[in-house]
């Protein structure tokens, strides 16, 4: 990949984090078979490391992908009681409750207790927080207006803004070889946005042009988020947990926020009630959302925010075939 070199892996390696390694270590105790040694094994191999990356990150938000479609899309009932799930920020709200508590649980198992206090100001995860819940929106909100497959390609577009937030947050310099990839990816990808269908099952109007708005924003927001958090693991000694339990923290608060000042909150509540297929659907949403977010933590720290990107390109073109 021309975003990435060894020497930036084993850099990255020597910051000595285990994200994925729960088992508490003990003195004198050796890296035998056990999960602590295969652990080992796997950061040790730098293409092994960055192919698991590669299967969680990937594999996870495939599945989120195929789930958050039939949320949004697909209706749930029969009959008169046939509806179709509205509720963006109730999705975002379940999401980053199930993520908060997952960084708490495995902070309070691995015996990291002192990670549970921020290392950082609080308006540095806000600000992550801010621009995540802004980016899943939209990307919930543009599945009203684009069909899966656009909404999906769309987001391969994500390595030219990320390159732009790099270049402003990070002061990074990219190579012209650089430039001419992520272009060659952001006009296929207008290409084929062009060209065929592009509006949803449920829109009720050739509104495609908003639905391609919201996309903008999410690329915008997103690309923003990913550069953030590289930037606030470079800047502070801050764990993958650490940065997950506030930042969804504080995502959970402006989702709150966001559904009481709608009104959404008890017509959500309502729905779910009316229908229990979708409150399972919506779980099982969550925990994959939560695990691709472990993943994907992991990832920007330990591989930065472009490579990260670059994964996620090649997860849209899986997700659609």
């Amino acid at each position: 990949s021309p975003f990435y070199s060894k020497s930036q892996s084993l850099s990255r390696l020597s910051q000595g984090e285990e994200a994925f390694n729960l088992a508490p270590k003990r003195a004198g105790a050796s890296h035998g078979p056990g999960m602590g040694g295969i652990w080992e094994m796997v950061k040790a191999n730098e293409r092994l490391h960055l192919g698991w990356c590669v299967f969680g990150v990937v594999g996870f938000l495939m599945l989120y992908g195929v789930l958050q479609e039939r949320i949004m899309t697909e209706p749930f009932g029969e009959g008169e009681n046939e509806e179709v799930f509205k509720y963006s920020l109730f999705l975002v709200l379940l999401n980053r409750l199930t993520s908060c508590a997952v960084a708490v649980f495995m902070l309070l198992t691995s015996g990291k207790t002192s990670e549970l206090r921020p290392v950082a100001p609080m308006y540095t995860y806000a600000a992550v927080s801010l621009s995540n819940v802004i980016a899943t929106t939209c990307q919930y909100e543009a599945l009203k207006y684009l069909s899966f497959p656009v909404q999906t390609l769309g987001k391969c577009a994500k390595m030219m803004p990320v390159m732009v937030w790099g270049m402003i947050i990070m002061r990074k310099r990219y190579t012209i070889k650089d430039f001419l990839v992520a272009l060659a990816i952001t006009a296929g990808c207008t290409i084929f946005g062009m060209t065929g269908e592009t509006r949803s099952k449920v829109s009720n109007s050739d509104n495609s042009m908003y639905g391609v708005a919201l996309m903008l924003g999410y690329l915008g927001f997103d690309g923003f988020q990913s550069t953030f958090q590289d930037k606030l693991f470079k800047g502070y000694q801050m764990s993958t947990y650490n940065q997950i339990l506030y930042t969804t923290l504080w995502s959970s608060i402006l989702s709150i926020f966001g559904l009481v000042t709608s009104q959404q909150m008890p017509k959500a509540i309502a729905f779910v009630m009316n229908h229990p297929d979708a409150l399972w659907t919506i779980v099982a949403l969550s925990a994959a959302a939560s695990t691709g977010a472990l993943f994907i933590s992991y990832t920007i720290k330990t591989f930065g925010a472009l490579l990260f990107a670059t994964i996620m390109t090649t997860r849209q073109f899986l997700s659609i075939l």
